[in-house]
């Protein structure tokens, strides 16, 4: 089928007598292979973020769309393999372009708080710590790409409260912004920290 197009394509451009209509026609036909390229690609980026959303584990490059490798983390995350998550978290803050920079450092966050909870509840607030801090460095990241991001800063919130309000927790290790004398404010805008 294909042999006969090109046949039929090039009995065209010998009947053509300008080459401008033969120019006009090769360009046509690059444009309409560029077209059909891309469709492709987005056509199976489109299938593996499916997949990926159906719970079905699938390889994603790490040159893939931003898209793709943000579909590859919020599965890795929800199947708590957050190691694995946070190399392609590093590898997707690479591509500077990719939108969802913001969103991968906050679900990485929510994953971290999450296993932070649980250790909380079950009393081992040493091993806890870590993960909590390191989920507040996520969402501070995550509003450095995206400052209107409010899932994030209430997130940051909870974090910096549920450090400050266990007394295992040791505040002096913590990233506590220090406040100057004379302030009584606390480091996030709007939230005083007791009565004046």
């Amino acid at each position: 089928m294909m042999r006969r197009i090109w046949s039929r394509l090039a009995e065209i451009a010998r009947r053509a007598r300008s080459p401008l209509l033969v120019g006009f026609l090769a360009a046509s036909l690059a444009g309409v292979a560029y077209a059909a390229s891309k469709y492709a690609a987005a056509s199976a980026d489109n299938r593996k973020i499916a997949a990926l959303r159906e719970g079905r584990d699938v390889p994603v490059s790490l040159n893939s769309a931003g898209e793709v490798v943000f579909a590859r983390i919020h599965f890795l995350l929800i199947h708590d393999s957050i190691d694995e998550a946070q190399a392609l978290v590093n590898a997707l803050d690479q591509k500077p372009g990719a939108p969802v920079r913001a969103r991968a450092r906050y679900d990485l966050g929510n994953a971290r708080m999450r296993l932070g909870f649980d250790l909380v509840e079950s009393g081992k607030l040493e091993k806890a710590e870590p993960l909590i801090n390191l989920a507040r460095s996520d969402y501070r990241q995550a509003l450095s790409l995206d400052p209107d991001l409010w899932d994030a800063r209430y997130n940051l919130d909870v974090a910096m409260r549920l450090i400050r309000d266990f007394p295992g927790f040791d505040e002096a290790r913590g990233e506590e912004i220090p406040a100057k004398p004379g302030e009584f404010w606390t480091d996030l805008p709007g939230k005083p920290r007791g009565l004046p």
